[in-house]
């Protein structure tokens, strides 16, 4: 069944491949090389405002930073004017990605109250000439990002796909919630299904919603056919569930879960890549919510946590390190 690997453009993914999803203010370099090592086989920027990008933002250009090691990377764009977005996609491809992936995904009020992210799910015929548009602007392969539609009576997926599909996108990535529902409710995975037996689709399909594990990574292969699946807010505290799932689809076995230990040495390593890419500051404050989630789930952690949380010093934090590792390893 899975004879050859997926290829979008000419980016050989290999078989079943896994994808970490963009996230605002997650997906950032020290957090994807850490998944990198895990075993991601593809990884997005956090998403960029087209706007952002043409007013030459300080903080949008840097977010478009690769790196060779990253590779295969992929910019995510966003927004809701095809001009905007076509200009933006043509300054993300001279940053050297692999891809150029827009988010027509996003249910977050700010953004698809726009008409940008999700919110472009109401307007299907602009979407459609937007990755047109787009396609033809740049000549990296260019992705998509969208969910079933807009709200439950409007579910619009299935015949979007093959139009998108039409407009020169060489893949897509379904997240199977709609707009209406954000991140709330189960994702639906029986469209994504759907548009991935419809017999005119010949792009790769790559599910997205709620795979929290590695039997339901091997489910939404096996049941709905996808091509890849990508993980997000799963892998937030937990980037090693990208060992975890790729070693579960190859044996068959599940890892025994991360010590304390490796999950403290892992947080050293994780803050220290921070700080190598960043300011001090900068790292330390971006660093936290990383941190404080590593040790989900641990005992009489609050006290702990609330450290985690509000230390400036990266020499105290990574004492406070060191100290979890002795009391709770």
């Amino acid at each position: 069944m899975y004879l050859c690997g997926v290829k979008i453009g000419n980016i050989d993914l290999g078989e079943r491949p896994v994808l970490l999803a963009p996230m605002e203010d997650v997906t950032d370099a020290s957090f994807r090389a850490v998944c990198k090592d895990f075993g991601a086989d593809m990884m997005y920027t956090e998403f960029i405002s087209s706007d952002g990008l043409i007013r030459d933002a300080a903080k949008t250009i840097a977010k478009m930073q690769v790196s060779d090691s990253e590779r295969p990377i992929g910019i995510q764009i966003y927004g809701h004017l095809p001009e905007a977005l076509v200009e933006a996609a043509v300054r993300a491809e001279a940053a050297g990605p692999d891809l150029i992936d827009i988010n027509f995904g996003c249910p977050v009020n700010k953004i698809a109250r726009r008409g940008a992210g999700s919110g472009m799910m109401r307007e299907p015929d602009k979407m459609v000439e937007i990755a047109r548009r787009v396609v033809e602007a740049v000549k990296l392969p260019v992705t998509l990002k969208t969910r079933l539609g807009y709200d439950e009576e409007h579910k619009i997926i299935v015949e979007l796909a093959e139009r998108l599909q039409d407009a020169g996108i060489s893949a897509l990535t379904i997240h199977g919630r709609t707009r209406a529902q954000l991140y709330k409710g189960t994702a639906d995975w029986t469209l994504i299904g759907e548009v991935k037996r419809n017999p005119r689709m010949r792009i790769p399909i790559i599910g997205n919603g709620d795979i929290t594990t590695p039997e339901q990574a091997k489910e939404a292969f096996d049941r709905y056919g996808v091509d890849a699946i990508m993980i997000g807010r799963a892998s937030f505290g937990h980037p090693w569930i990208f060992r975890e799932v790729k070693h579960y689809l190859a044996t068959g076995e599940i890892l025994p879960p991360m010590t304390v230990r490796e999950r403290v040495a892992l947080a050293h390593h994780h803050l220290d890549l921070s700080l190598s890419l960043k300011a001090e500051r900068k790292g330390v404050l971006e660093m936290r919510r990383h941190l404080s989630c590593y040790f989900k789930g641990l005992p009489d952690f609050r006290e702990t946590r609330l450290k985690l949380v509000t230390e400036n010093d990266p020499a105290a934090l990574h004492a406070l390190l060191d100290h979890i590792a002795e009391v709770w390893g």
